[in-house]
């Protein structure tokens, strides 16, 4: 039996979410997750070229069974599914700052404190991007007509040579912007926060949403270089997600560290 009761414990809701952050912060966790890549590189490698493999193999199968169609919103998913798929890089940050040895073992089959909680928020994270592709399709049909899919190349000409497609092109980055804020905010820092703490992953989700909102200016301009940098591994043909993919991930667990040690405003 403790002394405790409910007095002593705040709500969540009562938590003070903002932090002292400068902007500068989040090129401190670039650098800092760019550190954390060049120690053992292979590792980190390995794991950017296992993403560039799944990445270019998607793509293979939806232009191989005619699916080409998908192949932009399905691009642009793979941002909303992005933080689940480095749970190995969080855990590879986590070793270095603790100074312990590191095996491939560790990385590609880390453990989280709060087991089972990360693949929740996985399944979450796809649905929300199953729902970005099916938004994206009723989309599509608003501006084009329920007519077959002409083929990418056309498509494509269509959408970026006509003010229908322009038009298309504007409302959908709309749409797919508020797909990509929530997705983000829910999950920029709420699966390093499992794997190193023993939470639900609700609690973690409602944290980092409530953490990214206090602290707006900073998230908005970490958001915009996780874009700008998955923008340039789309124009190197995925090849640059082998080096992109490790260092922003070792640079998110940085971002949970940031967010988690520094004390609140006020």
């Amino acid at each position: 039996m403790t002394d405790e009761t409910l007095d002593d414990f705040e709500p969540p809701l009562k938590r003070n979410y903002a932090r002292h952050l400068d902007m500068s912060a989040p090129f401190g966790w670039l650098a800092a997750g760019l550190r954390d890549f060049v120690k053992f590189p292979f590792s980190s490698l390995l794991y950017g070229f296992a993403v560039f493999l799944a990445s270019a193999a998607i793509i293979y199968g939806l232009l191989r069974f005619d699916l080409a169609y998908i192949l932009l919103p399905a691009l642009a998913g793979f941002m909303v599914v992005g933080p689940a798929l480095a749970v190995g890089l969080y855990e590879k940050s986590r070793l270095i700052e603790k100074n312990q040895p590191i095996f491939l073992s560790d990385i590609f089959f880390a453990k989280s404190k709060s087991s089972g909680q990360v693949l929740y928020i996985g399944v979450i994270l796809l649905l929300v991007m199953m729902l970005w592709v099916r938004a994206a399709f009723l989309l599509y049909a608003l501006f084009f007509g329920m007519l077959p899919f002409a083929g990418f190349e056309e498509t494509l000409n269509a959408i970026v040579t006509t003010p229908r497609g322009w038009a298309f092109l504007g409302v959908g980055s709309a749409v797919g912007g508020l797909f990509a804020a929530f997705s983000f905010a829910i999950s920029a820092f709420s699966i390093p926060m499992l794997l190193n703490e023993r939470l639900d992953a609700f609690t973690a989700m409602g944290t980092s949403m409530a953490l990214a909102w206090n602290n707006s200016a900073v998230a908005i301009l970490w958001g915009a270089i996780v874009v700008a940098l998955f923008a340039f591994s789309l124009a190197t043909g995925l090849l640059g997600l082998i080096v992109v993919f490790p260092v922003l991930g070792h640079a998110a667990w940085h971002a949970y560290r940031a967010v988690s040690e520094t004390p609140p405003l006020g």
